[in-house]
């Protein structure tokens, strides 16, 4: 897998929820949005409806592990927001995998 930017601007945030495409599951919410930038980048967020403090670091923590094992090659180009629901805490990482490999595959990032 190629190297990716982390998203750490709000304005890049803002700019996948508004104009992306949102691709929705129990367990994750998976925004895609073609960039004018050759590179891939990722941003992952988490509310308050996830839970506490805990609950919402083990949610980036699954969703970046997940994102890290995900087999195939992801197209650069796309900025990828990946916000946690209130169901990704109690998963685990492989599963979050596959839900990120349905998703992205029908985004048609995957190569």
């Amino acid at each position: 897998m190629e190297e990716f930017i982390s998203m750490n601007q709000n304005r890049d945030f803002q700019r996948a929820y508004s104009r992306g495409k949102s691709f929705v599951g129990p367990a994750l919410v998976t925004y895609v949005l073609k960039n004018r930038k050759s590179a891939l980048r990722v941003g992952i967020t988490t509310s308050k409806k996830t839970g506490n403090a805990v609950h919402r670091n083990r949610s980036r923590r699954v969703i970046r592990e997940a994102f890290r094992t995900l087999p195939g090659e992801i197209r650069p180009g796309f900025d990828l927001v990946f916000v946690a629901r209130a169901k990704t805490p109690a998963m685990k990482s492989t599963d979050l995998s596959r839900v990120m490999e349905r998703q992205l595959k029908s985004a048609g990032v995957l190569k």
